[in-house]
C-alpha cells in the first residue's frame, strides 16, 4: 500500500499576540500548521491574513521563506499516512479553501481555552483547532478531546509524529536551499539528505 508523509510545523513568531498566548500555555510553540510536501510549498493553517493586523484572520496558505514564519523558532514533525488518509485530509482542506471567504479566525475560542469553555462557532478555527480537525478527518490522530481544546503542545506530543528539525526556520531554509539542487542531481531523497545534514550541524 502506498504511503505518504505529512508535516506538522510548530512555530513561535514572537509577535505580541503569541506572547500573550504563551503567558497562558507556558509552552515554546504557539502556532501550528500542516504541509503535505517535503519542500513546504503549501503550508496550511488559520491565522492572520495581514502580517501587521492580528485581528483579521482566517484560512491561510503560509510561506516558510517570508513573512512571520521566516525568522520564527520552530519544531518540525513528520509522520507516514496511507494514500486514503492523505486524500481525505486534502479533500477537507480543499473544501475549506474553496469557501475560505466564509471562514474566520476563532479568536473567541482562543480566549476561552484557559477556562476550558467549549464554544461552537460555525466556520471558525484557530490554528491548532484547524490542524487537529484535519488530522481527525484523516483518522491520523485522536487526542481524546474536542478540537476546540487542542493546543500546539498537544499536537507536539501526539503519536505518530516524529521530530525532524528544531531551531530557527531561517536556518532550516538556508540548509534546504543549499542542498536542494544537489539532492535532485544525485537523484536522492531531498528531505532525507536535509534531515541528516541538519542533525550533523
Amino acid at each position: 500500500m502506498m504511503e505518504r508523509k505529512i508535516y506538522l510545523i510548530l512555530t513561535d513568531t514572537g509577535t505580541i499576540f503569541t506572547r500573550l498566548i504563551k503567558m497562558y500555555t507556558r509552552k515554546p510553540y504557539n502556532h501550528a500548521s500542516l504541509s503535505f510536501d517535503s519542500h513546504f510549498l503549501q503550508v496550511y493553517s488559520f491565522g492572520r491574513k495581514r502580517q501587521r493586523n492580528p485581528f483579521i484572520g482566517g484560512f491561510v496558505k503560509e510561506s516558510v521563506s517570508k513573512g512571520l514564519l521566516q525568522n520564527a523558532s520552530c519544531a518540525i514533525y513528520s509522520c507516514h499516512v496511507t494514500e486514503e488518509q492523505y486524500q481525505k485530509m486534502q479533500e477537507f482542506i480543499s473544501k475549506i479553501e474553496m469557501e475560505k471567504h466564509r471562514y474566520r479566525y476563532n479568536l473567541l475560542g482562543v480566549f476561552a481555552l484557559p477556562f476550558q469553555k467549549k464554544i461552537n462557532r460555525s466556520h471558525a478555527f484557530f490554528c491548532s483547532q484547524f490542524v487537529s480537525t484535519v488530522l481527525s478527518e484523516g483518522n491520523v490522530v485522536n487526542l481524546n478531546k474536542p478540537a476546540c481544546f487542542v493546543t500546539p503542545h498537544d499536537l507536539q506530543h501526539s503519536n505518530p509524529f516524529q521530530l525532524v528539525f528544531q531551531g530557527r526556520m531561517s536556518d532550516f531554509i538556508n540548509v534546504s536551499e543549499h542542498h536542494y539542487q544537489a539532492a535532485l542531481s544525485d537523484n536522492h531523497d531531498w528531505f532525507g539528505l536535509l534531515w541528516r545534514k541538519i542533525w550533523s550541524i
